[in-house]
């Protein structure tokens, strides 16, 4: 039974640690929030307490990566706000453990932020342009890990998250003077991210990037109206009197390599 580690088994991690347990691997999974573990645990999780620091390192780093051939890197830069806390500097100070570990294949979450917002068509062939210190930081940090000869990376630059229980218009609802209105919407939803990381596994395919956005451009206008009107909301108002800016995520590459079709269209 091939082993793998999640790093991150929060809202997409414990679903992926389901599904990949139903599917015959062993997981170890990761929370930093003690109470999750006895929750991991019951699910069949092998569950580890680990919070990444810039400077210091749980020892439980060792135990978690043991055995295991794959890891799976599904954590928030959390840098939102006014936090001041380096991302780059965790995994930097984290990067060393896989070196010494069984892992030889690495599949990291990024996100589509590492673009700009250019009103183009992006594919894995642009070259990134972050304008947000979250973007700027996911992309050092999957340079960090695609240079790293010891074990072999896939990054998933995966779209605005959705799924059953989160969709943006439950808190852009009744909302005024929303920007970018002719912007396209690039999301994705949970169950599309969950079986795309089962694919790769599946197929092997390492060394890589993807774009993970679910093929669907709506205007930002058109589908949060729509939205909130099937959800009985109240539509969010935009400014109609500006340029719209955003960008239009390409997931062609991952649907021709992965022979992947996407199961929701938002």
């Amino acid at each position: 039974m091939k082993q793998i580690s999640i790093l991150g088994c929060g809202w997409l991690g414990m679903p992926l640690a389901k599904h990949l347990l139903q599917n015959g691997y062993s997981i170890k999974g990761s929370t930093t929030t003690e109470t999750k573990l006895e929750l991991l645990q019951n699910e069949g999780i092998l569950p580890f307490l680990i919070s990444l620091q810039a400077n210091d390192i749980s020892q439980e780093i060792v135990d978690f990566l043991e055995n295991s051939e794959i890891l799976i890197i599904n954590i928030p830069p959390g840098l939102r706000g006014s936090s001041s806390e380096s991302f780059v500097a965790k995994m930097e100070n984290f990067i060393p453990f896989i070196e010494k570990s069984s892992v030889k294949k690495v599949i990291f979450v990024s996100s589509t932020s590492v673009y700009a917002d250019e009103n183009q068509i992006v594919t894995e062939e642009t070259v990134p342009n972050p304008e947000t210190e979250s973007g700027k930081q996911l992309l050092t940090v999957e340079n960090l890990l695609l240079q790293n000869t010891n074990f072999q990376t896939t990054i998933l630059r995966f779209g605005g998250l959705i799924g059953e229980d989160r969709h943006p218009i439950t808190f852009l609802a009744g909302k005024n003077n929303l920007e970018n209105p002719e912007a396209p919407i690039n999301l994705i939803h949970q169950i599309d991210c969950i079986e795309i990381i089962h694919k790769i596994i599946e197929k092997e395919v390492w060394n890589t990037v993807f774009n993970a956005v679910t093929p669907f451009h709506l205007s930002r206008k058109k589908y949060y109206t729509e939205k909130a009107l099937e959800l009985n909301l109240v539509p969010p108002q935009f400014i109609e009197n500006q340029f719209s800016v955003g960008k239009t995520v390409s997931s062609n590459k991952l649907i021709t390599i992965l022979n992947y079709e996407f199961k929701k269209l938002g």
